[in-house]
């Protein structure tokens, strides 16, 4: 009998077969297939989608706090920090503006820092996204004249006074007048330019167009959207996607030479002729920054 002598290449050889068909069935015959898995074990960029229906759904909702428990699911630590970089990363690839403010106004309101948004009053699928949420008003009427259609007048009506006549069943009477609050804020006003200046800061590197947005009690306003326009050129961004410095801040980097006009997306005041100037210090020369704070009155 002869022995053949195969050496460890006949070894090798079977082993990588063994090793193709194997790779051939699993992902081609039979692959893995996850059903109802958790969303905490998604890809990033589908925990990004994950992220980005939950915002949009709360902004539309309102609902805090389902919000919350939706973004538990991913497990993560810090999800107002998640939601405010996916923001900045959103807004960087152009993605929709609605999804931006959407992912700004949750990450605000998680990090309290921001009431949750307010749907009372606001028709479906039109939530006021930049606007602030209104203190309730207890607004006592003013004088006026009320003509009842009935002849019975409740205990609780004001007393009428001499003047007052009743005939043929309608009374006619005029109330005392009460001093009536007057409201702080008006719903839906349009913010006004309250400050511009040059600000010189070495550490920004930069020429910056800086805007801060405060509502009427002086916090900081997440979520509006800002318009600068060029020659030639437009851009949008949204104030909260630099939480660590205000919730209410945004900023645009210029470019040497252009002029821009810079005007909140909602109406209002239009700053034009904003151009890079420079700053003197101890370093020499440097790029100055625009500081434009606007207030709802």
């Amino acid at each position: 009998m002869r022995e053949e002598n195969r050496g460890p290449w006949y070894l090798l050889t079977g082993l990588v077969l063994g090793l193709a068909a194997g790779l051939a069935f699993a992902w081609v015959v039979s692959p893995v297939r996850y059903v109802d898995t958790a969303p905490a074990s998604l890809r990033d960029d589908f925990k990004s989608q994950y992220r980005a229906l939950i915002a949009v759904a709360y902004l539309y909702s309102g609902d805090l706090q389902r919000a919350q428990v939706r973004l538990n699911t991913l497990g993560q630590a810090n999800p107002a920090g998640e939601l405010a970089l996916q923001a900045q990363d959103a807004l960087a690839e152009g993605r929709p503006e609605s999804e931006v403010q959407a992912l700004t106004l949750l990450s605000a309101a998680l990090s309290g820092q921001a009431a949750p948004v307010d749907l009372t009053g606001t028709p479906s699928g039109s939530p006021a996204a930049n606007q602030t949420p209104q203190p309730a008003l207890n607004l006592t009427p003013t004088p006026l004249v009320v003509q009842a259609t009935t002849a019975v007048v409740e205990a609780s009506a004001p007393t009428p006074t001499s003047g007052a006549t009743r005939a043929r069943g309608t009374a006619t009477f005029t109330p005392t007048p009460i001093p009536s609050r007057t409201p702080t804020l008006t719903p839906g006003a349009d913010f006004v330019l309250q400050n511009q200046q040059l600000v010189c800061d070495l550490t920004r590197g930069e020429a910056l167009i800086q805007v801060e947005v405060l509502d009427a009690a002086g916090q900081p306003v997440p979520g509006v959207e800002i318009v600068v326009r060029w020659e030639g050129g437009e851009d949008h961004f949204f104030t909260g996607l630099h939480p660590q410095i205000s919730l209410g801040y945004a900023d645009f980097a210029m470019t040497p030479g252009v002029s821009y006009q810079v005007q909140l997306a909602s109406g209002g005041q239009t700053v034009p002729d904003l151009v890079v100037s420079e700053c003197e210090g101890d370093p020499g020369r440097y790029w100055g920054n625009w500081l434009l704070e606007f207030v709802q009155p």
